[in-house]
């Protein structure tokens, strides 16, 4: 291998700056040829990799956009139901709270309507007991005197 080198050099003529011989074309070639291998066997493979990787992405990109899409839609749907629900709640509480008070209203009507009736109608038991206690003390008091009137008349 040594031989080849020596006769390598020795064959090339020594010229200015460049020596254009036939290794010029050589690496040209070589260059050339290393391309298409590395470009075959590397590179395309690489580019498609990296070209499906893009391709997943951006289509893993644009579902992530749909999907906060449609998250933020069903959030602004949820609030506007949670809302909603509120105001009802609060309706039904006022609703509810109506008509406690309008049943406190009629039981305390009804009680105090109760209360007066029992109290009339025990009035009216005094009254009764009253004018019959008035009643047997007048016929006492009539039986008494008359009984004062017969002992005075008798004496």
């Amino acid at each position: 291998m040594h031989s080849w080198l020596l006769l390598a050099e020795a064959a090339t003529p020594k010229g200015g700056l460049f020596d254009l011989d036939a290794t010029l074309p050589l690496m040209a070639v070589q260059v050339v040829l290393l391309t298409f291998i590395l470009n075959a066997l590397f590179f395309r493979p690489v580019g498609q990799a990296v070209e499906e990787r893009e391709g997943f992405i951006s289509t893993s990109r644009a579902q992530a956009k749909e999907k906060l899409a449609q998250a933020e839609r069903l959030e602004a749907d949820l609030k506007a139901q949670l809302l909603e629900a509120r105001r009802q709640s609060q309706s039904v509480i006022v609703e509810a709270e109506q008509e406690v008070d309008r049943l406190y209203r009629e039981a305390l009507a009804m009680a105090q309507a109760e209360a007066n009736s029992q109290r009339e109608s025990s009035r009216q038991q005094v009254e009764a007991q009253k004018q019959q206690a008035f009643a047997g003390l007048d016929a006492q008091a009539e039986r008494l005197s008359a009984l004062i009137v017969d002992r005075l008349l008798a004496v």
